[in-house]
């Protein structure tokens, strides 16, 4: 702002921030962070999960279509891939059953196919964040058991 005095000079006033008071505000901002944060990130992973077992329900109703058609499921060798690339002499196969490519798991893995299940007719799973089976949370196995 300018106001003119009576000697008819312009005096500049400055305004703005202290430093103190910007150290306030980010020490404010970082204390709630601290709270908020590992709230946001654990949210995060459940929806990872959740994904995961979308994914694998979509698989498994591709699966089904495939059957319908081909009269049996891909065998291990043919694997999930069948969904997208007609397999060798599969007679009626009328794909493909998935819109793009056979989709990761939210942790950047191929999903597991196995023919016959162990807990069902067919077995689709992830083995969670770790990749290895069993874990709780976060590295707990997905699959259409489940």
């Amino acid at each position: 702002m300018s106001r003119i005095t009576e000697t008819g000079r312009r005096v500049h006033r400055q305004s703005g921030f202290t430093l103190m008071e910007l150290l306030v505000v980010l020490a404010i901002l970082g204390l709630l962070m601290s709270l908020v944060g590992p709230r946001v990130l654990s949210q995060l992973g459940g929806a990872k999960t959740k994904t995961a077992a979308i994914q694998i329900k979509d698989l498994e109703q591709s699966l089904e279509m495939y059957k319908l058609d081909v009269g049996r499921f891909p065998s291990n060798d043919e694997g999930l891939v069948a969904l997208v690339a007609r397999p060798a002499g599969s007679t009626g196969w009328n794909g493909p059953y998935l819109k793009s490519d056979v989709p990761l798991d939210p942790w950047k893995r191929d999903y597991l196919y196995k023919y016959p299940g162990d807990h069902a007719e067919v077995d689709i799973f992830s083995y969670g964040q770790n990749g290895t089976p069993g874990g709780e949370g976060e590295d707990t196995d997905v699959g259409n058991w489940k």
